[in-house]
């Protein structure tokens, strides 16, 4: 058969294709490059996909998962009680905390006699999938900061209290303000 190819296909069924020669514009493929240049110069005058950070930031979806933070509760003080859920349920092992125990006269401080002295997070290791935000029982971490900036130093993507505890803020009873 001149010009059909018999392709033999997994199915046992015979396909027969046809090629049709090619005439004299085909062969000089100059239809197929002012194809090409059309899609291009279309693609100029349609609107950009990239933004211009940090003077532009895109818009996150309700779900985005960014830099971590400590809560604290009503009173001021922190949530977390150092259980360790956190940590244990971090598949890529980037929380480490050392718990203490909370002395006299700290009662502002800490919410559970149990607090963690040391809270740690690698943000290197950390691959924000949000199973340490689900797995503690006290709501205290959550993944709703900005992103994680960058650093020149590796030691400056680990990330202590310091970092990760929300600012203190007065907090004042409803019944105290009206009086």
């Amino acid at each position: 058969m001149e010009g059909k190819e018999i392709m033999q296909s997994l199915s046992n069924r015979k396909k027969v294709l046809e090629q049709k020669p090619m005439n004299f514009w085909e062969r000089m493929y100059l239809p197929a490059i002012a194809r090409g240049l059309g899609i291009t110069i279309r693609h100029f005058f349609k609107p950009k996909a990239t933004y211009k950070y940090p003077e532009v930031q895109r818009p996150y979806s309700k779900n985005f998962r960014g830099q971590h933070s400590l809560k604290r509760d009503e009173e001021g003080r922190e949530r977390c009680t150092a259980c360790g859920l956190c940590a244990l349920s971090c598949p890529a092992e980037a929380i480490t905390m050392i718990s203490a125990e909370r002395k006299k006269g700290e009662e502002h401080l800490y919410r559970e006699e149990k607090y963690a002295a040391v809270y740690e997070i690698n943000m290197l290791r950390c691959i924000f999938c949000g199973l340490c935000e689900e797995a503690c029982p006290k709501e205290a971490i959550f993944l709703d900061g900005s992103h994680v900036p960058p650093e020149q130093l590796r030691k400056d993507f680990i990330y202590g209290k310091d970092k990760l505890v929300e600012p203190r803020f007065e907090y004042k009873k409803e019944h105290e303000t009206t009086a």
